[in-house]
């Protein structure tokens, strides 16, 4: 196979995205990068094309979306609720159970080529979790981890154990899709309606909770700045 290692990140931020446009935007590339893989596979001359990665950023509108593995009675309202909170119900094929997307909430998508960095989905996970406990240890949170729960948690084995990032993502011949959501300036009500990745026992929360300030526009863009600075240093890359 290719010899050669593709370190360098596509970097876009999509701004505000409805879900499934964003989903069949990162299917496509997923596609680029595994047929590109397989072409390279099939080739007889030894000349192989380095396969690309890409990250994107969205803010998407009210969506709660649910695993391939996910358990629908985590889902507490009906659909004339789903109208009436202006939010929408997707089945997608990552893993997880479910969980909510919405305005005042950074999602980060890297669909990348593992085969660049390094074939093991548990530490790739490990290390989406180590990029976010990074970030937010800058506004002095301290991001912890919660055996057989993905995510960054606070506060882990207390009473007051809470989720401020949410993950899940899908491989395929090891490129990536879906990812992380950190909580900013979410609406926390929202997941209200939910239990959140399946999870009864724990509650959800935001920066903005935490430190009791809302973040303006400018602050959000330097949290999105501190995850593409920790996200380089975690995965040695180079966003392009």
């Amino acid at each position: 196979m290719n010899p050669q290692l593709n370190k360098k990140i596509k970097f876009q931020d999509l701004g505000v995205m409805d879900y499934m446009p964003a989903f069949d935007y990162q299917e496509s590339m997923m596609k680029q990068i595994i047929d590109l893989k397989l072409k390279n596979r099939d080739r007889k001359d030894g000349i192989y094309e380095v396969t690309p990665n890409y990250f994107l950023f969205v803010e998407h509108p009210h969506v709660y979306t649910i695993g391939k593995s996910g358990d629908e009675h985590n889902m507490l309202i009906n659909d004339e609720k789903l109208k009436e909170i202006n939010a929408t119900y997707v089945k997608t094929n990552r893993g997880g159970d479910i969980t909510y997307h919405g305005f005042g909430q950074i999602v980060g998508y890297p669909v990348i080529d593992l085969d660049n960095f390094k074939t093991d989905i548990h530490a790739y996970m490990r290390s989406l979790e180590e990029v976010i406990i990074r970030v937010i240890s800058e506004y002095g949170l301290k991001g912890e981890r919660s055996e057989g729960e993905t995510g960054v948690w606070l506060d882990v084995g207390t009473p007051f154990a809470r989720k401020i990032c949410a993950m899940g993502v899908k491989t395929s011949k090891w490129v990536t899709m879906h990812g992380f959501a950190l909580n900013v300036n979410t609406d926390l009500k929202y997941f209200e309606y939910i239990i959140p990745c399946g999870i009864k026992d724990k509650s959800v929360t935001s920066l903005k909770r935490e430190l009791e300030r809302a973040f303006t526009p400018e602050e959000m863009e330097e949290v999105k700045l501190k995850i593409k600075k920790h996200f380089t240093e975690v995965f040695g890359s180079e966003f392009i």
